[in-house]
């Protein structure tokens, strides 16, 4: 079984800087990308930026040049950076990851697409 949990989230206005958090925890080999996804009020759920184990980034075109991704693969952990934030960004941000693990009884490996609970980000215009 694999966790995410988000942190971090609010409200800020239009302008301000943020930054969410989101920590792995349980069995597996790999996780591979890591990301985060937007859902605005009744819209789909949108990517915001991926972080690879291999630290290489990709980024929604209208987060370039505001938002940094990292990640910490000896804690298992992702942290997204949001500066000069927009009323646009405002949704619900949920922590996404590609899992490896390997099935003990079945001596094979399996994947997994884990998705944390989500955290509410609000900008106020």
């Amino acid at each position: 079984q694999v966790q995410l949990v988000e942190s971090g989230g609010g409200l800020v206005q239009a302008g301000g800087s943020m930054r969410l958090s989101c920590a792995a925890s349980g069995y597996f080999v790999r996780i591979d990308p890591m990301g985060w996804y937007r859902q605005a009020p009744g819209k789909q759920r949108d990517l915001v930026a991926t972080v690879s184990s291999d630290d290489t980034t990709d980024y929604e075109d209208s987060g370039k040049g505001r938002i940094t991704n990292a990640r910490d693969n000896a804690k298992n952990t992702m942290n997204l950076q949001m500066n000069s934030q927009k009323p646009e960004d405002t949704g619900v941000y949920y922590c996404n990851a590609a899992v490896t693990y390997y099935n003990d009884i079945t001596h094979s490996y399996g994947y997994l697409d884990v998705w944390g609970q989500g955290t509410l980000v609000a900008i106020s215009s």
